[in-house]
């Protein structure tokens, strides 16, 4: 009998690796939708989560045997730890062709290309969002022998397909919905990518620049039914903003919630839009959905025009009675250390928490946020921002250019926040504890006494559904998340 002719190079299963490091708690789908793209053209991706799964044993070793390693950096805290996976397949793999795609990737251009003295770049390839047919090409090049096709900036719509989830670790690796005491395996996708506004602090308008894309209604729900038929009773829809075409989102929770009746969904949506659709909420409800996430930022009318988030303190507080009024839960996100973040602000932030009875309903590392300024951000040169710029080059440590608060006792207060929160997260603490915790910190740093009423270890009403992942795209990455990346 003749023996079976080996498969070509890079056609091989694993002679391409795609890697995710982080996408909050989810199966990545930065990684699932290439992988499909590669692999109808013909290749056959490995993938591989480090959030999820050590760097070490089988992960180690598709690293140390790919012929093309593909980084995704979707956000902040992926990036951080994607260094280190470069860094990683460099000294053992020195052959491998490495490449970064993705928002922070393209926002990151300079540093991942720059050689240092004899010493390659850290990246041989580097690509923004919109991606697909450009790793395929480059699969194509290298196949053939051919140099890496230069990135293109021309952003198009794709062809877009339902993302290939076969080769990641299975859903209930991941997130789970906690409502009550039943934990629900959670599914995640995107009905649209990119945004129309332009928020200052957002790493996606220096790409997308007010754009985005409507994601086919078929793709999405045929992504979901291989979910749910894998297990998921939840959906996260991970758009920047669902609500950017209402039509196009309550077209499919619609069909969703006929063809999966018992199936929840959660979104993120912007307050003006909260505001500007507040008819549709008892809808959504009836469809399925339990909470959303709402990009509040601040409750300074000052600092939220700073950040041209188009909306006020007075529409935050509207925006919580119309999702309430809905019987659904708004998880609003901040981003609680800014330069212009005074102490009494902080403390405003939260009396708001306790007044609304929203200790179950803010992440408490929402409260150790601290703004980020990566390469290419709108508030670059902005008169706001400059004062505070700390002298010197960008800091490639922390993928920011640093900035000093005027007031020493916001920046002490921050490594405290953060380390209370970090801490929380690991040992799962009651975020009604761990916010009174961090209520009393800053009411310290103030010195003031933290009101009774504001130390109470659980809120008034009963917890409202939330993921088990607490965690955050801005935030800096764990100690946890950089020891599976490979570094203790």
């Amino acid at each position: 009998m003749q023996a079976q002719q080996a498969a070509p190079r890079w056609r091989a299963p694993g002679d391409i690796v795609l890697v995710s490091c982080y996408e909050p708690g989810y199966q990545p789908l930065a990684v699932a939708s290439p992988a499909a793209f590669l692999t109808q053209a013909g290749y056959a991706p490995r993938c591989l989560d480090l959030a999820v799964e050590d760097l070490g044993g089988a992960s180690a070793d598709r690293l140390r045997h790919a012929l093309l390693v593909a980084i995704s950096t979707p956000m902040h805290t992926a990036m951080a730890l994607g260094l280190r996976v470069a860094e990683r397949v460099r000294a053992q793999n020195p052959a491998a062709h490495i490449c970064f795609y993705g928002l922070y990737a393209h926002m990151n251009q300079d540093l991942l290309t720059r050689a240092t003295g004899s010493a390659p770049p850290i990246a041989d390839t580097v690509m923004g969002p919109e991606c697909e047919e450009a790793l395929v090409a480059l699969a194509d090049a290298l196949q053939d022998g051919k140099p890496a096709p230069p990135p293109s900036d021309q952003l198009h719509r794709l062809p877009f397909l339902p993302p290939a989830r076969e080769h990641l670790p299975p859903l209930d690796k991941y997130a789970r919905l906690l409502v009550a005491d039943e934990r629900r395996v959670t599914g995640h996708v995107e009905a649209t990518r990119g945004c129309l506004y332009l928020c200052r602090h957002c790493p996606i308008p220096p790409f997308y620049d007010g754009r985005f894309f409507a994601v086919p209604a078929d793709v999405v729900l045929d992504d979901i039914r291989g979910q749910v038929a894998a297990g998921a009773r939840h959906i996260t829809f991970g758009d920047p903003d669902f609500l950017n075409s209402a039509k196009h989102a309550l077209a499919i929770v619609r069909r969703m919630h006929a063809d999966h009746p018992a199936v929840t969904f959660s979104f993120t949506a912007k307050v003006e839009h909260i505001i500007a659709h507040r008819d549709i909420f008892p809808e959504l409800a009836s469809l399925g959905c339990v909470f959303l996430v709402s990009a509040v930022e601040s409750l300074s009318d000052e600092i939220l025009q700073i950040l041209d988030k188009r909306h006020t303190r007075q529409d935050v507080l509207a925006a919580i009675e119309i999702v309430r009024g809905a019987g659904l839960s708004l998880r609003p996100t901040f981003v609680a250390f800014t330069p212009w973040t005074s102490l009494d602000d902080y403390l405003d932030l939260c009396e708001l928490v306790t007044s609304h009875d929203l200790q179950h309903e803010v992440d408490p590392v929402q409260l150790a946020i601290r703004l980020l300024v990566p390469p290419g951000s709108l508030l670059l040169g902005r008169p706001e921002l400059t004062p505070f710029l700390a002298p010197g080059p960008f800091d490639e440590k922390s993928l920011t250019h640093r900035w000093i608060h005027p007031d020493p006792r916001m920046d002490r207060l921050f490594e405290q926040v953060t380390d209370v929160a970090e801490e929380a997260a690991r040992v799962t603490e009651d975020p009604a504890v761990t916010f009174a915790r961090i209520h009393d910190l800053a009411a310290r740093a103030a010195g003031k006494v933290v009101p009774a009423r504001a130390a109470r270890s659980s809120a008034s009403r009963p917890p409202p559904p939330r993921l088990s992942e607490p965690w955050f795209c801005c935030a800096q990455p764990t100690r946890t998340q950089i020891r599976l990346s490979g570094h203790r």
